[in-house]
């Protein structure tokens, strides 16, 4: 009688632990995972080069690659970008890129601007387009694909090299 005493009490304790809600942990901005795009907004130029900046989200990276049917390297993304959503044509090459644009606060980042880091030692090496909300999309490397990332990563934020805009 102790026995099965002692087993039902054991059983309501599990069963009870089993509706128990688990708490979820709050999720970091700089940590790896989906990151949430919804809520992104832009006007003008800006809503053209998010449009064309979202549609390329999980495209495979390819060195030297300037359209989505073979792949696209960061520079050639945002060149692509660029051109079709604003009819800009930019060189396929993050510095020239860069010395193209008008420098830029991180306070001042407006969704199409661009941010670039130094990612092979030298400045200006990688690039990408800022979205809104912290975060930017880019290139990234080999055996990868297109996606968004915050800035605050500590990968991207230790190798920040700055921010420049092509508009006004």
């Amino acid at each position: 009688m102790k026995r099965r005493a002692a087993l039902f009490a054991v059983a309501a304790a599990l069963l009870a632990a089993c509706t128990t809600p688990a708490k979820k942990p709050t999720p970091r901005p700089h940590t790896r995972g989906p990151i949430a795009l919804s809520g992104l907004r832009a006007d003008g130029a800006g809503r053209e080069i998010l449009i064309y900046t979202l549609s390329l989200l999980d495209l495979d990276y390819r060195f030297g690659g300037a359209n989505p049917e073979a792949g696209l390297d960061c520079s050639g993304m945002v060149a692509y970008i660029y051109q079709n959503a604003v009819g800009v044509k930019l060189p396929h090459n993050a510095a020239q890129i860069a010395r193209l644009g008008r420098p830029v606060s991180l306070d001042e980042l407006q969704v199409g601007d661009l941010v670039f880091f130094n990612t092979l030692g030298r400045p200006f090496s990688h690039m990408g387009l800022f979205i809104g909300d912290g975060k930017f999309v880019h290139a990234p490397r080999s055996n990868s694909t297109i996606r968004a990332e915050y800035l605050s990563n500590p990968y991207f934020a230790s190798r920040f090299e700055g921010a420049r805009t092509l508009f006004g």
